[in-house]
């Protein structure tokens, strides 16, 4: 019998059964994975250049979404960074005006307790005003080729007596003076000192208003002090400051002059304010106004100590010019090496660094290199005060010197008596 159609010949050694067989027993083939070569679909092809069925899988599913991520950090980052200077400025606009606005409420809830006390001082201000400025006049002093020299001056005595700077009238054959109430007068010279750089004029009139002498020992540094005067030609000018500091002298490098002391005050003084008063609270004479530090005003200016200018004043009404002790040397402050050599403590002893060919100390013994211990039992401590000490010895009179000298590469301790000379810089 021939096989019937419907008969099934197995050709697959791995088919087992018909087709209603179960197909569970049979397995899929497995899905390819990634990269991996997938099992040919149709005939398989002879060609080299075949190529196999890829299925690409992709390892992270949320890399798009992690660098959107970091691209929007990135881009904040970057705008902070940018605007951080304008927000920085913005919010610095907004705390200072925040600031003002409680400074200014504070100040407008405090105001009407301050300001009584500020109106107070103004008052004081006006008083020292009224009461020192009858008394300031101004001196101009003819020139050459028509032009006039500028100053000021302060009456000290009702009579007709004015102070003022030697600087300011010179040498001048001629001298104008002019009153606060705008008048003018004629001025002669009664005397005047270049050391100190101190002149007293004399006006013919009655009834002036006097100022009145201070004293300058008691004021301290910071203390208000008023300056009157015609600075750059402007009459009745005033200013006002503090006192900065007391006692500059020819060591502190202010003035070579050695006789002079200057109290320092940062009152606004300028060319033209020269021989006008420098006025305390109450309006007295305490200095009169003489230098500053350089061409114009920077808030170092000097006055002469009313404790000296009175002094000088009083001696050139009364005598026409000054007469000083002289002794012809130049001293200054020891040297450290010297200090040393000499055994001697800080301010102790003043170094003779030069004598003067001929003179009283040239003739007394004094030689070059000694250190002056004392004058007449005043221990000798700056070059100033000994200056003076000598300027107020009486011509003619014998001191005694304490000194020490080096002879040998000893040092040796002496006593000389030397006879006071007299200074040819005593004025006219």
């Amino acid at each position: 019998m021939e096989p019937s159609s419907h008969d099934h010949t197995p050709h697959d050694p791995a088919f087992k059964g018909d087709a209603s067989h179960d197909d569970s027993m049979v397995s899929p083939p497995a899905t390819p994975t990634s990269l991996e070569t997938a099992a040919p679909v149709g005939p398989a092809s002879d060609s080299p250049y075949a190529k196999p069925n890829l299925v690409i899988k992709d390892p992270d599913p949320y890399a798009f979404a992690n660098r959107i991520r970091r691209l929007t950090i990135a881009l904040c980052v970057i705008s902070c960074v940018a605007l951080a200077p304008f927000l920085y400025e913005r919010l610095g606009y907004q705390s200072r005006r925040g600031q003002l606005r409680a400074d200014y409420e504070f100040a407008s809830e405090h105001m009407g307790e301050i300001a009584p006390r500020m109106v107070e001082f103004s008052m004081a201000s006006r008083m020292v005003a009224m009461r020192a400025g009858p008394s300031v006049v101004s001196i101009h002093r003819p020139g050459a080729r028509g032009q006039m020299g500028q100053g000021s001056g302060v009456v000290v005595d009702a009579k007709g007596y004015i102070v003022t700077n030697h600087h300011v009238i010179g040498d001048a054959p001629s001298l104008i003076v002019e009153m606060q109430d705008g008048s003018t007068r004629d001025a002669t010279v009664v005397g005047s000192d270049p050391a100190m750089d101190l002149a007293v004029l004399k006006v013919d009139a009655n009834g002036l208003i006097a100022a009145e002498w201070g004293d300058s020992e008691r004021l301290e540094v910071g203390d208000l002090v008023w300056a009157l005067g015609s600075p750059f030609g402007l009459s009745s000018s005033m200013t006002f400051g503090i006192v900065s500091a007391k006692s500059r002298r020819s060591g502190s490098g202010v003035t070579r002059a050695l006789y002079q002391e200057f109290l320092q005050t940062d009152v606004a003084i300028n060319p033209g304010n020269s021989g006008g008063p420098l006025v305390d609270v109450q309006g007295r004479v305490v200095g009169i106004n003489t230098a500053i530090l350089g061409d114009s005003y920077r808030g170092v200016s000097f006055a002469i100590p009313s404790e000296f200018a009175k002094d000088i004043y009083l001696k050139l009404r009364d005598n026409g010019h000054i007469e000083r002790g002289y002794l012809g040397i130049e001293p200054q402050a020891l040297p450290e090496v010297a200090r040393r050599a000499f055994g001697l403590d800080f301010g102790e002893g003043v170094w003779v660094a030069q004598v003067m060919r001929p003179s009283p100390a040239q003739l007394g013994g004094l030689r070059q290199g000694d250190v002056i211990l004392s004058w007449n039992d005043h221990a000798a401590t700056d070059p100033t005060l000994l200056s003076r000490e000598i300027a107020a010895s009486d011509i003619g009179s014998t001191a005694e010197v304490s000194i020490k000298r080096m002879v040998a590469g000893e040092v040796v301790e002496q006593m000389l008596e030397v006879e006071v000379g007299r200074s040819s810089a005593s004025g006219r």
